[in-house]
This record gives structure tokens, sequence and C-alpha cells, in this order.
């Protein structure tokens, strides 16, 4: 139960800091799930770099994108 209380609270915070200002914001998560979580992708490693290769045409891929880029300016 405790795993479940951690993933939900990650999921808030993700949220918080990579949707500041769309309605992604306020998603529960089923909506992630079907949305987010859902889009087709796949790994690569190449020169010591993970890229993360997205479906383009995926509804929610810009979303995702945008997501990302502030995920990664917090680091």
């Amino acid at each position: 139960m405790l795993l479940v209380a951690l993933a939900t609270d990650l999921t808030a915070r993700m949220g918080l800091l990579a949707h500041p200002h769309q309605k992604a914001l306020r998603w529960e998560p089923k909506r992630l799930r079907l949305g987010l979580f859902s889009i087709p992708a796949a790994i690569a490693r190449t020169a010591r770099r993970t890229i993360l290769h997205l479906s383009h045409r995926a509804a929610w891929a810009a979303t995702a994108l945008t997501a990302i880029s502030r995920l990664r300016a917090h680091a």
C-alpha cells in the first residue's frame, strides 16, 4: 500500500513540475495512463547517451515532449 501511495504522490508532483500552465496539471491518474503513459515509444542507446523516440502519430506526443523538457530543466 505504501508503494501505491508513493507512486500516486510522484505522479502528482510530476504534474506540478511538468505541466504548470496546462490542463494536464489537473488530470487524474487514469487519464494520465490513457493519454501520456500509453504513447508508443522506443529507447535507443548510442554514444553513451540514452534517447527516447516518441511516436509522432500519438495525439499527446507534444504534451509529453513539453513535460520532458520542463523536467530536464528542473534537474
